[in-house]
């Protein structure tokens, strides 16, 4: 269900709920209705991501949430404590709060993290249950501003709310069976996006493909009988103040081809491999609306990645867009090889920057978990522009080096190299292969194999697909910098 978002100077009449900000010391707001001593009998101390819902059969539902120390309140902390309220009023149709008024924090900024919270705690995939009582009811909440912030609280809950949006748009995607999305239906989706946003298209078939040379691509589909899809979208403003190319992985359904995955868990969620791909669409579908001022040019490399007769071999040589040989010794490592093409596609065009996006590595999530991702690149002052993004976003990342050191664990004796390096170190020897595909352009690798998915809500994450990398992405592109030359 969508949310729609209003602002007020006051609590409209006839809300279900009013969310009332308390902090762990200070004066209570009079109109919960209880003093410091009659919530802490509660067991409520205003500690930050405390809940206490007040319920009355005359009135709105009261729900006190805790921000913790008043000094201390960041966007971070509003976001999730938005959040919070969502959770503890879903089964309310509106509410109405005060948490974008918080003076700590700048009120654009407090808005859309308050939205965010909102929207995306609120999120639900229920389109393929018979019961849908799981779905929040929550469709309209006020925000209730003071007077000198309102102005600005109304640019950040606008954009809020298309971010939070791209964002639930990319869990649908990523949560939905492999069935239901192949890489025929994610560009028709594409195509339908593009229509409705203003943004250029071109959609790459199988045979098209051949023709551009896309080995990766097309090996990874060898095995399947639904054909590959190369997507690319421009968005194009006047006068850009630069140019981005984002390429998202997007296999729609990985089992590892001939080098199997075990049938666990993981393998269910091989339904997200394509989160990458997800992020950036659902990134695209929002920049003229926000009026991003950089250009910005996706590739969304999309296939399945399946064993059958004719899939792609241990030992097989494939060659890609710019001319490179790899020799594969796991059919396992296949995002590396789809994003390879759409690396090289993107390099033609010379962008002043470029981030891939992929659910790559399993050694990703090793070393960082599930709630980092892991950034590796070939230009710092762009990795810190990455960095600043996740910042900003609550998506977190974690540098990893681009050891060439290494490079020499790729080596092949027939080809230019392998499509993996050993044992150790998997996710630097995978953004290794990458590199030789950019140039010299300034690259940046997000891995966000680990963050794909959650088992369970917190914060502002649903249980599923997160769509991790959509917010930054959005953020990335719209305080991009021209970085200087090298």
């Amino acid at each position: 269900m969508s949310l729609a978002i209003d602002l007020a100077r006051s609590v409209p009449k006839g809300v279900d709920a009013v969310g009332v900000p308390v902090f762990e010391e200070g004066t209570v707001p009079r109109s919960l209705g209880l003093s410091r001593a009659g919530l802490a009998a509660h067991g409520f101390e205003g500690k930050a991501g405390q809940i206490l819902v007040i319920p009355s059969a005359t009135a709105p539902t009261m729900v006190a949430i805790g921000l913790g120390p008043a000094a201390s309140v960041t966007a971070d902390g509003l976001r999730n404590a938005a959040a919070a309220l969502a959770r503890a009023c879903s089964k309310r149709e509106t509410l109405a709060t005060s948490l974008a008024d918080i003076a700590a924090v700048e009120p654009r900024t407090a808005a859309q993290a308050v939205v965010e919270g909102l929207a995306l705690a609120g999120y639900r995939y229920v389109e393929l249950k018979a019961d849908k009582s799981a779905a929040s009811k929550l469709h309209r909440a006020t925000l209730v501003i003071g007077g000198s912030r309102m102005a600005a609280a109304t640019a950040g809950a606008e954009r809020g709310l298309a971010t939070s949006g791209a964002a639930c748009l990319a869990r649908d995607l990523a949560n939905m069976p492999p069935a239901y999305l192949t890489a025929r239906m994610i560009a028709d989706r594409a195509v339908e996006i593009a229509e409705a946003t203003g943004l250029g298209i071109e959609v790459v078939d199988e045979h098209q493909a051949a023709e551009m040379r896309l080995g990766g691509l097309l090996g990874v589909n060898a095995g399947s009988v639904e054909p590959p899809r190369m997507v690319k979208l421009t968005y194009s403003p006047r006068n850009p103040s630069g140019h981005v190319a984002l390429i998202g992985k997007g296999v729609m359904y990985d089992s590892g081809g001939i080098s199997l995955k075990p049938s666990d868990g993981m393998h269910v969620n091989m339904k997200m491999d394509m989160s990458g791909a997800a992020a950036v669409l659902a990134t695209m579908s929002v920049l003229k609306s926000l009026k991003v001022k950089a250009k910005v040019t996706a590739y969304l490399m999309c296939t399945d990645n399946l064993p059958s007769g004719s899939a792609f071999k241990l030992g097989d040589v494939l060659t890609f867009r710019n001319g490179k040989t790899a020799e594969i010794h796991n059919t396992d490592a296949e995002g590396r090889l789809v994003l390879a093409d759409g690396l090289s596609l993107a390099t033609e065009e010379t962008p002043d920057a470029m981030v891939d996006i992929a659910t790559l590595t399993g050694a990703c999530l090793v070393a960082l978990g599930t709630k980092i991702a892991g950034v590796i690149g070939n230009n710092q002052p762009w990795i810190d522009q990455v960095t600043a993004a996740s910042k900003r976003t609550d998506e977190q990342v974690w540098q990893l080096p681009l050891a060439k050191e290494y490079r020499k664990l790729l080596d092949s004796n027939i080809a230019d190299m392998k499509n993996i390096g050993g044992p150790y170190g998997g996710t630097i020897t995978a953004a290794l292969f990458l590199n030789e595909f950019v140039g010299e352009i300034p690259w940046a690798h997000l891995d966000i194999a680990g963050p794909m998915n959650v088992d369970a809500d917190e914060g502002w994450l649903s249980r599923g697909a997160t769509a991790f990398g959509t917010r930054l992405l959005i953020d990335l592109v719209s305080n991009f910098t021209k970085l200087p030359a090298a």
